[in-house]
């Protein structure tokens, strides 16, 4: 059996054809018909690229995030229980639309951090967008030196 898990009202196009046409399934017929998958997840590691390898290890260490080398072009960073991989690999449009979240406790003292970490003066590519109160909490932007976009945010409580 196949397993899917939509949203509701999602529909989805199997390629499964009657009498020479799509068959289409909404979320629902489909939860009906078909087990839901019950996942023992650990951790979610994304693997992000690099313009240059060097300048993005240096701007990931200075952000606090600890370094596993893997190899001299791909290495793991942590922090807490969360992490990522930086490889050694630059597509301009993969790059350029690489958009992460990190969800911080404090994000106004993510900020002041941020700031004394003087990124600005030490990667001529990186940018910062303060702090904005938004509906469901607060966040604010770091673009990493190869043009990642990381939302750093806090939520309500």
């Amino acid at each position: 059996r196949k397993t899917f898990i939509l949203a509701e009202n999602t529909q989805l196009v199997l390629p499964q054809r009657q009498q020479g046409r799509e068959t289409f399934y909404n979320s629902n017929s489909i939860r009906q018909h078909h087990q839901i998958m019950k996942p023992q997840t650990k951790s979610l590691r994304p693997f992000i690229g690099s313009k240059d390898f060097n300048i993005s290890r240096n701007f990931y260490l200075d952000l606090g995030f600890k370094e596993n080398i893997i190899s001299d072009s791909f290495s793991y960073f942590e922090t807490g229980s969360i992490g990522f991989y930086l490889q050694a690999a630059y597509v301009k449009d993969w790059i350029e639309n690489t958009m992460l979240f990190l969800e911080v406790e404090n994000v106004d003292n993510y900020w002041e951090e941020l700031i004394a970490a003087d990124l600005l003066g030490k990667y001529e590519s990186v940018r910062l967008v303060p702090v904005r109160q938004m509906d469901w909490g607060k966040e604010c932007f770091i673009h990493d030196p190869s043009g990642i976009l990381w939302h750093i945010g806090e939520f309500n409580k």
